[in-house]
């Protein structure tokens, strides 16, 4: 009896490779730095959804923060996100002392594609001997908000099953079932019944509709307003229904 050949194996001359790409984030806007305050109310909300955010890596906006950098709690905020587990990897916006005190906490600065200069951290002190002009800042790159194809799902979207159409709207011809999660940037249209969760407007897209033909979902959220099952009492439950914002407000109005 003979041994099976080994398939000779030829070890890569590179261990790893490093490739540019984007990834589509959700923004957690602070309007409190407080966690004892953030941590409970997110906690409470996210209960009445179970498995939303779960294991989602989150961006904390710092943009709405008007305090000094020291105020914020970035330990105490970390840990009772991570307690939820939802998983805080960065931040955008802030001034850049708060930026960088983010920063000894292992959230660096995110920079949304086609960002800002001003999410870059605040540079070190110079020493004082050197005092030469600092030169400008290289332009920012041009924004690639390039209009993508709507992406649409034939099939039906199951229990955990979590799609995002990044930069477009996304069309579901059949049904999300509750505890799957749909994303988009644009509109999202649902043409069965929406049981699950549904997100649109990414990028603070306040523009953004969420339609669905049978309107029964465990959450709908736009341009980061949200609504729980528990908070539509006045929504047509069951019927074809638009979801849009009107200032804050989430409007549910009747399809037809």
């Amino acid at each position: 009896m003979s041994a099976v050949p080994r398939p000779e194996t030829t070890p890569r001359l590179e261990p790893f490779r490093l490739r540019g790409a984007n990834f589509n984030l959700l923004v957690l806007r602070l309007l409190d730095p407080r966690p004892e305050a953030v941590v409970p109310a997110i906690g409470d909300q996210f209960r009445r959804a179970p498995g939303f955010l779960r294991f989602a890596p989150v961006v904390l906006g710092l943009g709405d923060l008007d305090i000094p950098p020291g105020n914020v709690d970035f330990a105490g905020l970390i840990e009772g996100l991570r307690g939820l587990e939802i998983v805080p990897i960065g931040t955008t916006g802030g001034t850049p002392e708060m930026r960088n005190a983010a920063m000894a906490f292992g959230l660096p600065p995110i920079r949304s594609t086609g960002g800002k200069e001003s999410d870059e951290p605040a540079p070190a002190p110079a020493p004082a001997a050197a005092a030469e002009p600092v030169a400008p800042p290289p332009a920012p790159p041009p924004p690639a908000g390039m209009a993508r194809p709507t992406m649409i799902v034939d099939t039906p979207v199951r229990a955990g099953q979590r799609v995002w159409a990044q930069g477009g709207d996304l069309v579901v011809t059949s049904t999300v079932n509750a505890g799957a999660e749909v994303i988009a940037d644009g509109n999202i249209h649902v043409y069965g019944a929406l049981r699950g969760r549904a997100i649109a407007g990414g990028g603070d897209n306040a523009e953004a509709r969420i339609f669905a033909q049978n309107f029964d979902p465990e959450l709908v959220s736009i341009a980061g307003y949200y609504a729980v099952r528990d908070g539509l009492q006045g929504a047509p439950i069951g019927k074809a229904v638009q979801v849009r914002l009107t200032g804050e407000r989430m409007r549910f109005d009747p399809i037809g």
